[in-house]
């Protein structure tokens, strides 16, 4: 099968292509002003980029960013090991069931093996059913409560 896009993960040296991901989040998720408004400088993303325990994946398709995920690894305490967090996936709307989505949670699974991780773990909203459907068919379903505490 042939892939229906190119991933790949970022470094400080893909500015243009962190840039094209965040347009993309904001657009998936009619949250622009949260994902273009106070962008970050580039020095803070390109030492975001270069961190070991942040992984930002973009899915191009012709040239332009039409998907991606942003994680990030999570060091245990309990146990020598680390999991990773899925903390924003999103497809552009034109190219949504394309198996971008997928392809994206399959190569952060590769990441995932080679750093050692025991699992990867996402949220999803009630009534997000598209991505509640993804998520089932690549993992196990555990229901819990997220709260949101100021600082």
């Amino acid at each position: 099968m042939t892939p229906p896009c190119r991933v790949q993960r970022l470094t400080s040296a893909d500015l243009p292509l962190m840039h094209g991901l965040l347009s993309t989040f904001g657009d998936a998720f009619e949250d622009v002003a949260t994902y273009g408004d106070h962008r970050p400088d580039a020095a803070y993303l390109q030492k975001l980029l270069d961190s070991d325990t942040f992984f930002a994946l973009a899915a191009v398709k012709d040239g332009e960013v039409v998907g991606g995920l942003a994680a990030y690894e999570l060091v245990k305490f309990e146990q020598a090991r680390s999991e990773i967090y899925i903390y924003d996936l999103a497809v552009a709307e034109a190219h949504r069931r394309e198996g971008i989505a997928t392809a994206l949670i399959r190569e952060l699974q590769q990441i995932a093996k080679a750093r050692g991780a025991y699992v990867i773990f996402v949220q999803a909203d009630h009534g997000d059913d598209p991505a509640i459907a993804l998520y089932t068919k690549l993992g196990a379903r555990e229901d819990v409560l997220h709260f949101d505490i100021p600082v």
